[in-house]
């Protein structure tokens, strides 16, 4: 792949990241409908029941071009928090919103301790993680949030671009696998997984058919995409092999 390509891959995968820095997990009475500036999106909600029925939401974090994506599905409501509660994790994201990251993990830390069922918190405290370059932390984070609500697509997207951080890439599919399992029309998930297949496990044939997958999920199209299929469709195949892949 030339040199220029792949930065571009890798400047589309910083804005999510970059993106995910500067939002939260919304909280019940705001995670009906999502948009491209909210990277987690959620519930503060205790973690539901086996037997209940599967929800789906599809936030994520920013594209690579400029086309809008397809609305996400309204989460279904969950289970009441205590209004204290819920001023406080209000307070909390926005904080996080404003940059006061101190402030905010304080208080995201301190409503997990208390309310430990609650994934939403796990999930927040893994972007502030995650933003401080702290990946471990923000891994063990994102897998708490995913244990604890695992209907939840949006936590296997940020969880799966997590572990690519920090070089688990199987993991990483894994996870961005999950989140597409949940909601086959999350965009952002199935973004993430091509250029990941593209850039870190050199899978160019499964690329290039989540590519495609991704445009037909985005009514307005994507020209960035669209010339990343081209030239993929272009490029003389390599084997299959992550390590090569990432040594070029």
């Amino acid at each position: 792949m030339r040199s220029a390509d792949l930065m571009q891959r890798l400047s589309a995968v910083a804005l999510c990241l970059a993106m995910a820095g500067c939002a939260s997990v919304t909280d019940p009475l705001k995670a009906a409908a999502s948009s491209v500036t909210d990277a987690v999106k959620g519930v503060m909600a205790p973690s539901p029941s086996a037997s209940a029925p599967a929800t789906s939401a599809a936030a994520a974090p920013a594209k690579a071009g400029s086309a809008p994506v397809a609305a996400a599905k309204p989460l279904e409501p969950e289970a009441p928090v205590d209004p204290f509660v819920q001023r406080t994790y209000d307070e909390a994201r926005r904080a996080l919103r404003s940059g006061r990251m101190d402030d905010a993990e304080r208080q995201f830390k301190a409503i997990s301790a208390a309310h430990p069922d609650f994934g939403g918190p796990y999930a927040n405290l893994g972007v502030i993680h995650r933003q401080a370059g702290k990946l471990p932390e923000a891994v063990t984070d994102f897998e708490k949030a995913t244990t604890l609500n695992p209907r939840q697509p949006v936590y296997f997207n940020q969880l799966g671009v997590t572990y690519r951080m920090n070089g688990q890439f199987t993991k990483a599919r894994e996870a961005y696998e999950k989140a597409i399992e949940l909601d086959a029309n999350y965009a952002q998930a199935v973004l993430n997984l091509a250029i990941l297949n593209d850039i870190y496990l050199w899978n160019g044939p499964r690329a290039l058919e989540l590519y495609d997958r991704y445009l037909a999920l985005t009514p307005g199209g994507d020209a960035v995409v669209t010339k990343w299929i081209a030239d993929l469709k272009n490029r003389k195949q390599a084997p299959n092999n992550a390590a090569k892949k990432e040594k070029a």
